[in-house]
Order: structure tokens, then sequence, then C-alpha cells
């Protein structure tokens, strides 16, 4: 198989990569999304990226990309094509997908940018052989990705795995969505590192320096923290009564806190517990290449049933 293009689009960055027949990074690159001039320079931006990508490809390896593949952030159609709706990048009904095969003149797959790395991490990443599989992305927010027999579920509308936004305090704090008492608004590195920043004075602390201060024992960390585990935990109860995972895998900022989160999260949702089948709690292993690696999965998907010499659908 020929090599494919990779794209993860951030709020602020695009990391890109040539993926090689095996797996293998050939090449990267990055640059920022340019979003200060507006989406409709991002859309463009992402295009010429796209382009370079094709033209370094081609000067490389003797032949362009088979097929590309990229992850955006926000609402996301796949089955349509279209970057439905981003805050971070201000666009709407942006029909990615066709813009880039129309200029790259290969197939192009779309994904949402968790579930995206979600894919990579259930394939070759931390749960790499495993069947069922919930990965999750402690972030800004929180997002997961439903991972069953290799593949990620969208959902019918493109909201599957949107786990941050389970309801696990009742009547809580007022989430951006609508409801109160959303799991990220209480279990999310942003949450946690403002609840640290208010407790200990400092407006530039975060998550990092609240599990520091964990690691030390300071008792105000120590109840922040235990706070936002609990209310993982129970966010996860709900998920592994619903889709019953083999492996639950953890990654973004909070992760990055390793056993200081791991150790009291597994001890967590063992005492929650029931009739269910405890599955694996493990953290993500492959980084910030998650969401690449993904791309170029999805895009090595279209090459799995696609003719050689397709027509370029739009």
């Amino acid at each position: 198989m020929r090599h494919v293009i990779a794209l993860d689009v951030g709020g602020t960055g695009i990391k890109a990569a040539l993926v090689g027949a095996d797996g293998t990074l050939l090449h990267r690159a990055r640059r920022s999304t340019g979003r200060e001039h507006g989406p409709e320079a991002v859309v463009a931006g992402i295009l010429d990226f796209a382009t370079e990508l094709r033209a370094h490809g081609v000067g490389s390896y003797g032949e362009p990309a088979g097929a590309a593949g990229i992850a955006v952030p926000g609402i996301v159609d796949e089955t349509d094509g279209t970057a439905v709706y981003s805050a971070n990048l201000g666009w709407r009904d942006v029909p990615l997908r066709s813009l880039l095969a129309d200029r790259l003149g290969m197939p192009v797959a779309l994904g949402h940018d968790v579930r995206t790395g979600g894919l990579a991490e259930g394939r070759i990443g931390a749960g790499r052989g495993t069947d069922r599989f919930l990965f999750l992305a402690l972030g800004t927010g929180i997002a997961g990705a439903i991972g069953i027999g290799g593949r990620v579920e969208s959902g019918a509308h493109g909201f599957a795995g949107e786990i941050g936004h389970i309801v696990v305090r009742p009547g809580g704090a007022d989430c951006p969505c609508g409801q109160r008492g959303c799991l990220e608004r209480y279990a999310s590195a942003a949450a946690v590192g403002a609840a640290w920043a208010a407790a200990c004075g400092d407006p530039d602390a975060d998550a990092a320096a609240c599990a520091r201060a964990v690691a030390s024992g300071d008792p105000n960390a120590v109840r922040i923290w235990q706070e936002a585990v609990d209310a993982l935990a129970d966010g996860l109860l709900t998920a592994v009564t619903l889709l019953d995972p083999r492996t639950l895998i953890i990654g973004g900022g909070l992760a990055e806190a390793g056993e200081v989160l791991f150790r009291p999260l597994r001890e967590a949702v063992r005492r929650r517990i029931t009739f269910q089948k405890a599955p694996a709690l493990v953290p993500a292993a492959l980084g910030d290449s998650a969401g690449c690696l993904g791309a170029g999965l999805l895009a090595r998907d279209l090459l799995s049933i696609t003719p050689t010499t397709p027509e370029v659908s739009t």
C-alpha cells in the first residue's frame, strides 16, 4: 500500500504526518491554525498544508499519497464529511472532506479528534488487541470514544462518546451545554485547575500543580483531587454499566499525573462495581501523536476498500 496523509487539527495548531504502509511516521510537520484570521483562513490553511504534504510525498517517495485522513474538533458529521461546528475555530458546516478530496485528488476520511485519537489508542496503543474499549480524554473538557471490534462508534447523530456531559451531580454547576452537574465541570483538567487556583490563591495554578500538591500531601489539594476522582468514577460506572467495555483508556492532561490519578481512580471504580465486570483501567500510550496516527488509520481504511485508481467523490 502507498503512504497516506494524516492531519490532526487542534484549536491552535495542526499536526500532520505522512504515514507508511506499516504505520511508520515517515514525515512530521506542524503549523498554526491561524484562527485569529477567521474560519475561512483556517480552512484555506488546512488545504494548503495538505497540498504541501502531497507534494512532499511525491518528491520523497516518487508518488502521491493514496488517501488522506483528517481529525477536527467540535461537532463532526463523519458520514456526510462535514465539520459541522467548532467554537474554537469558528466554522460552521464546512464540507471539509470534499474540499480536501478536490484539492488533493484522492479519497479523504474526516473524523472527530477525540474519536480519531481513541481509534489509534484502541488499535495500536493502550487498547491494542481489545475488542471493546472506552477511551476518555481529560483535558479542557471531557470527551470519549467507544471502540467496538476495531472501529469507533460515532452514533446516529455524531455525538457518541460525549461522556463529559453525563450528569454526575444533579443540580450542580452550570455547564455550557445547558445542563447542570455535568462530569466535565468536576473532573476535567480545566475544572481541577480552576478549583486548585481558587483554593491556593494563585490564578496561574493548573491541574498539574494540583497533582504535585496532592503528591506532597497538601490537604486542600487532596480534597479537590478526591472530589474530581469521585465524580469521574461515578461517570465511569455509568459508562461501564451501559457499554460493558473490556478496557478503559484514560488520556489527556489530567492523566499525565500518572498514579496520582490512576491509583485512587481504580479504587473508586472498584468500590462502585456491583454486578458489573470491572474493566482494566489503563493510561493512554500514544500521547499527542494519537490524533495523527488515528487520522492515518482512517485513511488506511479507505485504501482497504477503495480501488487503486478511484474517482474522487464530492
